[in-house]
């Protein structure tokens, strides 16, 4: 073979080779780069999440202003910067708004083909509100009790709450993706129960369809994130119905698509705590096995056995895809977790319970 065809043939060679890898670098870059400095933003946040020290410290506030006051050194002290009565629900209200700032944060610093996740996060807000106000409108209680002013339709909620008829909220919903189950409603198609789960599978048919339409490793990660929170709700569903003595046919109106877990087997057995052994056999089994006792006669206590679970598996993921979405998702975990037992105790102290109780009772709050 004459030298130039070799020179020809070892050019194209290396040309093809360092083509591959300005190709493999450019997927790395693109894959993990955009991650880079706002997981290091976020690691630096989790660090200043607050430790079972501080929050023995907070349960020894004995007073509600005390608790606003011992919270002055953290990320919470502009949004309690407003509490003037230091009453729960003002508190309450607070750490709401603290998470809901948390989400906007996430949506600030993610790249932009993940950071639309956390702006539909916040729509599970908008949920509770529409189900709340409309119960309370059925029942005849007064609606305002029941908003948590959060979520993109915040404005829409609180036309709802005015709302002289029933009639008048369908249309503050029209155009909205509520609009169709609050007409099925009026017209005796849906119950309330049925209504309410009407919302809740729209809600989560657009974390999931978000979630299918993202590549590789983040449809992935928030694949399994959806999952595991429909699964937590379905499970807890069935688990309550069965309490309430409901049939199989009740049941399964009220459980969402797109879990990871079958729960035809669970909905024919007699009870409660039959369906909690039948439970035993699915992937949450180690999980449910550690508070049988508990949940027979407390079910909260399988919610937030199921919170911790969640943020458990998050940070096992973080620590396969550290540059990926795990890490804000894991954080977000964390972050409601320690906003619930900051309610918790706040709650407590209203109640005037002994400090050396609330840090029992708020030990078990994941």
């Amino acid at each position: 073979m004459e030298a130039g065809a070799v020179s020809g043939i070892l050019n194209t060679t290396l040309a093809l080779v360092f083509t591959w890898v300005a190709y493999k670098t450019g997927s790395y870059i693109y894959k993990y780069t955009p991650y880079s400095y706002p997981n290091a933003r976020i690691n630096a946040m989790e660090a200043k999440l607050l430790s079972e020290q501080r929050f023995n410290e907070l349960a020894e506030s004995k007073t509600l202003q005390n608790f606003v006051v011992n919270l002055e050194d953290t990320d919470y002290r502009d949004y309690l910067a407003n509490v003037s009565n230091y009453s729960v629900e003002e508190i309450e209200r607070a750490l709401e708004r603290a998470l809901a700032g948390n989400y906007e944060l996430m949506f600030k610093m993610l790249p932009k083909r993940s950071r639309d996740f956390f702006k539909l996060l916040q729509e599970e807000w908008d949920v509770r509100n529409i189900a709340s106000v409309v119960k309370a409108k059925i029942t005849g209680e007064a609606a305002s009790d029941y908003v948590v002013e959060l979520g993109p339709m915040l404005p829409k909620v609180k036309a709802m709450v005015e709302a002289k008829t029933m009639e008048e909220i369908l249309v503050i919903l029209e155009g909205t993706a509520y609009e169709e189950p609050y007409q099925r409603l009026l017209l005796g198609e849906l119950d309330v129960s049925r209504f309410e789960t009407e919302l809740y599978r729209l809600y989560y048919g657009k974390l999931m369809e978000y979630a299918m339409s993202r590549g590789a490793d983040e449809r992935e990660i928030l694949k399994e994130f959806v999952r595991m929170k429909i699964d937590k709700l379905n499970i807890l569903t069935v688990l309550r119905a069965k309490a309430a003595g409901m049939k199989a046919d009740e049941i399964r109106s009220l459980l969402l698509k797109g879990g990871s877990v079958k729960l035809e087997s669970v909905l024919h057995v007699e009870d409660l705590s039959m369906a909690i052994a039948e439970l035993d056999s699915t992937q949450y089994g180690p999980l449910i096995r550690e508070v049988r006792e508990e949940v027979e006669r407390d079910l909260s206590a399988l919610e937030r056995a199921f919170d911790g679970y969640m943020i458990r598996r998050m940070s096992e993921l973080v620590r396969f895809y550290p540059l990926s979405i795990a890490t804000p998702l894991s954080y977000a975990l964390k972050k409601e977790a320690e906003v619930r037992k900051l309610k918790a105790i706040a709650k407590l102290i209203e109640d005037g319970v002994r400090p050396e109780m609330i840090k029992e009772l708020t030990g078990e709050v994941a």
